[in-house]
């Protein structure tokens, strides 16, 4: 039978509870256990695919095309596994299954109600994920808050999975701020006692509580919140706000959480700890390096959550190259009004992320174009890769007219155009180009060599695609394919 950790948060929101619960996941992998984790989200969205990334941030695209919160990307890059769309549960996806078996008559005329129906279809999700993986410990975060009114369903459902599997396997943990006041310089534990109550009063007794903080937690302060909260002083685990969010797995296993979790849900297979490597790579991080500007030029820069993944990608190429890098966030619009030369002049690359709408776009197309002028090795993802298609299209043609379908309808142009399978799609929320698929690499160009392979498999985002009727002239005037759709050339597993 699988181990269920839950974790919730309290006192604030963006306090770091997904960082956290990724760390226990690598925590727990080190020694040799099968980890899988879970968010459970309690807005009412089926999904954040139709969010605004101002909104929620980065939808990060599971293998098997699921749009899901950005923390399962965090997931990912901790435990090292591909997670699938049951990883993802929001309020949304609960209600509308719930609603379509009300509407099939599948509960024989009965009331529907948050408890048993809703709770028990929570309950469901969290087990599917134990059962498809075969994992020995699940580890399910709860998204935002105690206290917020839209998670009590998921607080209940997890209150019930401590009777459904036995107290032995299930363990929660709690994530709270320490406050600093200045006035005084001390750490406040008064909030984190609110929400240790307020956790209570949903039937749910915290057991280890993680206490963040901007300042060295004192031993006095970690009894003091283990007095008041009625847990073992072991269990209150300092996590300090540390240089990079890769060292946080080591700060919670110097403070004993590995080794109280494998005692506390009697994990009898887990085996000593092996953090050699991630050691050796936080130890790369943090060391003196030369270091390199990049500039990422997005439409949603006010929010850098927009674009996790590709940041963290950045961080870990600079690892493996031995670099720094610094990361310049420029705004798509501040170069349509004043040119590329103020803002991109100095950079070593260029990266311009996906995105959705004409707001920005033609200042990704001028950064793309800039680049390719100034021969600055340019990085086009998603809708970066289209404006990059744009501008070379301009550039041959010599016209203004080149675009895509998604900004100008009619263009005389259409390098860039909707895909033949989206064409008939109404509705927008799940419906994009999802998930995994493989790409086949031209032998000799720079992207085969940077793969070392002839066939990669890429996950997928969009409806839009490069319009294979300009092929032909655009690769006359000097631009390579190195990679195309397995369909283009009926290639098949």
């Amino acid at each position: 039978m699988a181990k269920y950790i839950f974790v919730t948060g309290g006192v604030v929101s963006s306090i770091g509870k997904g960082i956290s619960v990724a760390s226990i996941g690598r925590l727990l992998k080190s020694r040799g256990l099968r980890v899988s984790i879970q968010k459970l989200d309690p807005y009412l969205n089926v999904d954040p695919g139709t969010m605004s990334p101002f909104q929620h941030g980065e939808v990060f695209v599971t293998e098997d095309g699921a749009e899901t919160d950005l923390d399962l990307g965090h997931y990912e890059r901790f435990i090292d596994e591909n997670l699938s769309r049951l990883s993802n549960v929001t309020t949304g996806q609960i209600y509308s299954d719930v609603i379509q078996k009300e509407r099939r008559g599948d509960y024989l005329g009965g009331t529907i109600q948050v408890i048993p129906h809703i709770t028990n279809e929570i309950k469901a999700r969290i087990a599917s994920v134990a059962k498809q993986t075969a994992a020995d410990v699940v580890i399910v975060e709860i998204g935002g808050t105690v206290g917020d009114i839209e998670g009590l369903p998921f607080l209940e459902a997890i209150r019930q999975m401590r009777r459904d599997v036995g107290r032995d396997n299930v363990l929660y943990i709690h994530v709270t701020l320490l406050p600093h006041i200045a006035a005084t310089d001390e750490l406040k534990t008064k909030p984190t006692q609110h929400s240790v109550t307020a956790l209570r009063g949903f039937g749910i007794n915290a057991d280890v509580i993680l206490c963040r903080a901007d300042y060295p937690i004192p031993n006095g302060i970690r009894e003091k919140v283990a007095f008041f909260s009625d847990v073992d002083v072991r269990a209150v685990i300092p996590v300090q706000t540390v240089e990079t969010i890769y060292e946080v797995p080591l700060v919670l296993e110097e403070a004993g959480l590995g080794d109280y979790l494998v005692e506390r849900l009697s994990l009898h297979q887990a085996s000593p700890p092996e953090l050699s490597e991630w050691r050796a790579m936080v130890q790369m991080i943090k060391q003196p390096k030369p270091t390199i500007t990049v500039a990422l030029v997005g439409k949603y820069v006010e929010l850098h959550d927009a674009y996790m993944s590709v940041v963290e990608s950045l961080r870990h190429a600079s690892v493996h190259q031995e670099t720094d890098i610094d990361i310049r966030w420029i705004s798509s619009e501040d170069i349509e009004q004043d040119g590329p030369e103020p803002y991109l002049a100095d950079v070593d690359g260029i990266v311009v992320p996906g995105g959705f709408g004409d707001r920005g776009v033609e200042g990704k197309i001028m950064a793309a174009d800039y680049a390719r002028q100034r021969r600055i090795p340019y990085l086009g993802l998603c809708l970066g890769m289209q404006c990059a298609v744009i501008a070379f299209a301009r550039h041959v043609l010599r016209s203004r007219e080149p675009n895509s379908t998604e900004f100008d309808e009619h263009t005389r142009h259409p390098v860039i155009d909707l895909m033949p399978d989206q064409r008939d799609i109404v509705d927008k929320g799940g419906t994009m180009r999802l998930g995994v698929y493989p790409c086949m690499l031209m032998p000799g160009t720079r992207t085969a060599a940077a793969y070392r392979a002839e066939v990669v498999m890429e996950r997928h985002r969009h409806r839009f695609e490069f319009n294979n009727s300009y092929r032909a002239k655009l690769e006359e005037a000097g631009l390579i394919v190195s990679g195309q759709s397995a369909r283009t050339v009926g290639w098949s597993r």
